[in-house]
This record gives structure tokens, sequence and C-alpha cells, in this order.
């Protein structure tokens, strides 16, 4: 059995240490290649069709009306293979609240059917918010496991940190 890391991360402007700044990488992905790497999973980056805007405030609100709509963008394929696929670490950041709505049209699209799914949520001091219970919801042929919740300015300093969890929470 083999697992599969795939994130959503948003490099360009974002929001961290109290004001927007600019990222060459987003603070998910780098948390999701370290975990690959010290896993030695497969890695799928979670990318829309069509881009969400360079500025910052306008992509917060794209997200909240894709939320408000239950929406479901369009993501780049093709999807991974599940086959021998029974874990996914699946990274992404807090968005209103929860998981960006791109995050649910690539699991709408897996059969998760014993599955098991660890959440891990870059924030600025939102935490997990609701999306742990999100997934539950959403996919309860799934097992979600406890996420973890770090703080996207801290994420270069914390791949130690999410690759023990990644690998407690997936028991590898």
């Amino acid at each position: 059995m083999s697992t599969l890391v795939a994130y959503y991360s948003r490099a360009g402007q974002n929001y961290g240490n109290g004001g927007i700044i600019d990222l060459p990488k987003g603070n998910t992905e780098i948390l999701a290649e370290a975990i690959a790497d010290a896993l030695g999973a497969t890695l799928f980056k979670i990318d829309t069709v069509e881009p969400y805007p360079t500025d910052y405030y306008a992509t917060t609100d794209q997200a909240k009306r894709e939320l408000r709509e239950q929406a479901r963008p369009a993501i780049k394929g093709p999807l991974p293979s599940m086959e021998g696929v029974d874990s996914i670490v699946l990274g992404y950041p807090n968005w209103w609240g929860t998981m960006p709505m791109a995050v649910k049209t690539f699991l709408d699209a897996l059969d998760l059917d014993g599955v098991t799914i660890a959440p891990l949520c870059t924030n600025e001091g939102s935490g997990l918010g609701g999306s742990v219970g999100d997934l539950r919801r959403s996919y309860p042929a799934a097992h979600v496991v406890d996420g973890l919740s770090i703080r996207g300015a801290d994420s270069a300093r914390s791949t130690g940190k999410a690759v023990a969890w990644a690998r407690k929470a997936i028991k590898a």
C-alpha cells in the first residue's frame, strides 16, 4: 500500500506576519514536498484550470464566493492513480474557515472508500477551522484522522514537525 501527498498551495501575494507578503513558493507546498520526500510518497499538486487573481484580496473575495456557492473549480489533470493508495496526506491553506473548494473538486473525483485522509492546514492563526469536520461530513467513506495546523509563516522551519505528524497519522 502507498501514500499520496496531495496539496493545494498559493505562491505570490499572501497574508503573513500581519501584512501582505510575496511568497516564491506557497507555504503548504513547502510542507507537502518535505512529507512526500521523507515518506517516498507520490506528490500531486492540486491546481486550478483558471488561475486565481494575483492580488491577495481579489483571491480572498473569489474564495469566499466559491465557498458560499459550494463551487467546484475545475482542476488540472490527469489525476493520480488511486490504485494501491491507502492514505492521503492532504495539504491546504485555511480559506474562510475550511479548505479551498478546488480541494473538494479533487476529492470528489476519487474513490475514497477506506482511504485514510490526514489533513494538513496552513494558516495565519485560524488553525484547521472547520475543515476536518467538513472532510468527515463530505467524505464519510474515508477515515479522516485529526489534522495538523501549521502557521504559514513557520512552514519552512516546521518541516520536521510535519513529517513526524504525517508518519504517525498514516502509521508509516
